[in-house]
């Protein structure tokens, strides 16, 4: 059999071959001719012919040519759009790609003798022929192989039904398309990964499933159907229904194509192929935890099937594990990616994949070098140059990281990560004129983004365009009513009027402020947080919503640590442990955080992984202590603080070592500690946590001495009392009260300076900042929760000037 050569040269010899004039194009008669030659067992009326060349003619009529008719590259265009099977017409016509001079001589011949009689039907014996060819190509192929002859007549069959629902629809205008990003899931043979570079982005079809004749293509569907269950074998009847999928897939009938993929599952459970199928429907249609269960039968079957399948078994890996990151489990999905790579070295789409996931939970360089690898094979992959460039901003090489954007933008100029992304990384270098011009272009592209307005309005307002900011978010404004929006309205008004007015020093600029040393911060009164406590509280609670653990109850930890069962491992010591893999641990995480959507799962995930895990597995083996591990998200779970603390303990004695008592080792506790202070108050070391593995105390404590050593003020987690003040009151509003140096609206705590009456949100308070108009010798500050609190201490001060003595004349 002859080299089946490339698409474009395909359609090239179609076109010659149905040219007949000469002139470049195909005419109404030409290409009515072309639509009849390649369905040979079709008996087109005059009327059918007519609507199909209609719609031809109508939507892609940037591609003719006057009279002439439909060009080349217009041909080449329906193609690609899915009008047609361009290998399947070819083979169809008979044609042959030459591959010598002998062979150019009878491919000139055979076209000639064609253009004789394009405008009949061929001799029944030739088509036979012709069709036992394409028989044999298609069972050639191991992806999309029909064996039996009665295939090929239900496939026909169903082509023409396709194409008169495609008419009715056109015709009716409820035939609509989209541009659908199918780069995020892969087809079997690989024929977008590692063929030539083409964008990822293809018409996407949306069929109108409501109407009539929609249910009558699908009553006449089920008759094909049912002819396919009525085949002599269970075998004709399998290669039935897989052509029937494959066909209703091919023209994005995904729904109707993932029934015949089920029943073809149904009659031979161990293929592999209806099972992967299945599982691509599954994830277009957007339902990833189905797909992940297919794509997982796919990949025991292939592993069971010896060297049958190994052709497959990288692109079951890519696609369960992007079926993995759609329901937001990234760190399962790094190891198929990394599993793919490893079966297939030059497969640049697993390695680009594996470097995003692996960016996507803060390990940068791990995903530097998966992405270089990525680039090395394919040096046009614009998402790739995009990703790198992220990773490479987050370990501050920035100016690596806007000559990957720039490569990325060049590649691809709509491209609006990378142009959103290259915004971002301006406005951290402070270059704001060139921060607003990126997201002007990502508007460009996605004009309803609110994000990138906003976002164009604050690098405006950063380049000294008050003006131009002002109207920015405005423009935000119209797109989402999100508190955001309101904030940042607020605080713009109150530079204005600040910029106006001052209040009466005449030296109050936005943005002039001093940092006062902690010496010179007084507090009054116990319940005012100390600076520092403060700041590492803030971290805290803002790592508690990036994670939305503070809404994981703490009953739930509990539940969930007792129900699951982890086989014991032992260390280089030979002490047992219950360690497990960071991939399990992810599941373990989705049901606690079951509520978040996969994406906001995604970002959790990143967060825990860069603050808790990269503690807990310092040597990087990629398995986390279990037992420590729950006893560490405890603490900032949602629930009492006696219950969160019970909990930890509970934790801790559930490792090996201490399960046969109800205490805990004194060394096991201590350690403890000393993680606790290492993930929430970065400034604790990490060497004492391996001088604690070292001692050879094996004394127990209860849980009231754990409680002790819990609630150590300077040893301990003494800082829980004041992130649980943070907890209360985070969403408490001080009515008109702004802060004095970031003007914002004061939200959370308020701490008024008791001589300048000034007032600081926590953020600044924390941070040590006072406005540059007050400059004092020392700052006493109150704190105030809520602006009930501040009215008693306000109706206090005024009882008692009230009460004092009046001095004589």
């Amino acid at each position: 059999m002859g080299s089946r050569g490339s698409r474009a040269e395909k359609v090239k010899r179609i076109f010659e071959q149905f040219d007949g004039n000469g002139d470049g194009g195909l005419n109404r008669e030409e290409m009515a001719s072309l639509v009849v030659a390649v369905n040979p067992r079709v008996k087109f009326s005059d009327e059918q012919i007519n609507a199909i060349l209609d719609e031809v003619f109508k939507t892609y009529g940037e591609f003719i040519d006057g009279p002439k008719g439909l060009t080349q590259t217009g041909l080449l265009r329906t193609y690609d759009d899915g009008a047609g099977d361009v290998d399947r017409d070819f083979d169809a016509l008979g044609l042959h790609l030459p591959t010598t001079p002998q062979d150019s001589i009878t491919a000139i011949g055979a076209s000639m003798a064609s253009e004789a009689s394009s405008s009949s039907i061929a001799d029944e014996k030739l088509m036979e022929s012709q069709k036992k060819q394409r028989v044999a190509a298609w069972a050639a192929s191991p992806n999309h192989g029909i064996v039996f002859d009665d295939t090929w007549k239900i496939v026909d069959d169903l082509e023409l039904l396709i194409k008169q629902l495609k008419i009715k629809q056109a015709k009716d205008g409820r035939l609509k398309g989209e541009n659908f990003n199918f780069e995020v899931y892969s087809d079997p043979g690989w024929s977008r990964e590692l063929g030539p570079s083409t964008s990822s982005e293809i018409s996407r079809v949306l069929w109108e499933e409501s109407g009539q004749d929609y249910s009558a293509f699908v009553k006449e569907l089920g008759v094909l159907r049912g002819r396919a269950d009525a085949a002599r074998s269970r075998e004709e009847a399998f290669d039935a229904h897989m052509a029937i999928g494959r066909v209703l897939y091919e023209h994005q009938l995904f729904k109707e194509s993932l029934v015949s993929f089920k029943r073809a599952s149904e009659l031979q459970p161990t293929d592999i192929r209806p099972h992967f199928r299945a599982g691509n429907c599954l994830y277009v249609l957007g339902r990833f935890g189905e797909a992940k269960e297919d794509f997982r039968l796919a990949l025991e079957a292939a592993e069971s099937g010896g060297t049958q399948w190994a052709y497959l078994l990288p692109q079951i890996h890519v696609n369960l594990g992007i079926s993995l990151e759609g329901e937001g489990m990234v760190l399962s999905a790094c190891e198929h990616y990394r599993e793919a790579a490893i079966l297939c070295a030059t497969h640049f789409r697993a390695l680009k994949l594996l470097g995003s996931a692996l960016f996507g939970v803060g390990e940068y360089r791990a995903a530097e070098k998966a992405l270089e690898e990525a680039i090395f094979l394919k040096s046009d992959y614009a998402d790739a140059h995009c990703d790198l460039a992220s990773a490479l901003h987050a370990m501050g090489e920035d100016e690596r990281a806007i000559q990957e954007f720039q490569k990325a933008i060049d590649l691809k100029p709509g491209h609006v990560d990378a142009l959103y992304n290259l915004g971002g990384l301006y406005m951290d270098m402070g270059r704001y004129q060139r921060a607003s011009e990126m997201y002007t272009r990502v508007l460009a592209v996605w004009p309803n983004n609110w994000r990138a307005q906003l976002n164009k309005a604050v690098a405006l307002l950063g380049a000294g365009e008050a003006e131009d900011a002002r109207k920015a978010l405005k423009e935000a404004f119209k797109m989402t009513n999100r508190v955001e929006l309101h904030d940042a309205i607020a605080h713009m008004k109150q530079l204005q009027r600040k910029g106006s007015k001052g209040n009466g020093s005449g030296d109050d600029k936005e943005g002039s402020f001093l940092v006062v040393e902690l010496s010179k911060f007084k507090r009054v009164g116990q319940r005012t947080a100390h600076r520092q406590l403060l700041a590492s509280a803030l971290e805290i609670r803002a790592f508690q919503r990036l994670t939305r653990l503070s809404r994981c109850n703490v009953d739930l930890l509990r539940k969930v640590m007792n129900e699951t069962d982890v086989p014991l491992s032992y260390s280089g010591s030979g002490v047992p442990e219950k360690s497990i893999r960071k991939s399990l641990l992810e599941e373990i995480l989705r049901r606690l955080l079951h509520f978040l959507k996969p994406e906001t799962f995604q970002g959790a995930v990143r967060a825990i992984n860069e603050r808790i895990l990269s503690v807990l597995d310092a040597a990087s083996s990629g398995r986390v202590d279990l037992g420590m591990f729950y006893a560490v998200l405890a603490p900032i779970c949602a629930g009492s603080p006696e219950k969160r603390k019970r909990a930890a303990f509970d934790a801790l004695m559930s490792r090996p070592i201490n399960e046969a008592t109800a205490q805990i080792r004194r060394v096991d506790a201590l350690a403890y500690i000393k993680f606790l202070r290492a993930v929430y108050i970065p400034s604790q070391g990490i060497s004492e946590l391996l001088e604690v593995r070292e001692e050879n105390d094996t004394s127990t404590i209860s849980f009231p001495e754990f409680l002790v050593m819990f609630d150590d003020p300077d040893w301990g987690f003494g800082i829980m009392s004041t992130l649980l003040k943070l907890e209360h009151g985070d969403r408490t509003r001080h009515g008109n009260h702004t802060c004095a140096v970031c003007r914002y609206p004061v939200i959370g705590s308020r701490f008024k300076e008791l001589k300048a009456h000034f007032s600081l949100c926590n953020q600044c308070y924390s941070e040590g900042k006072v406005p540059s108009a007050h400059k004092l010798e020392e700052y006493r500050f109150k704190e105030y929760t809520s602006e009930a609190e501040a009215m008693k201490d306000k109706c206090r001060l005024f009882s008692l000037h009230s009460k004092a003595p009046e001095n004589d004349p």
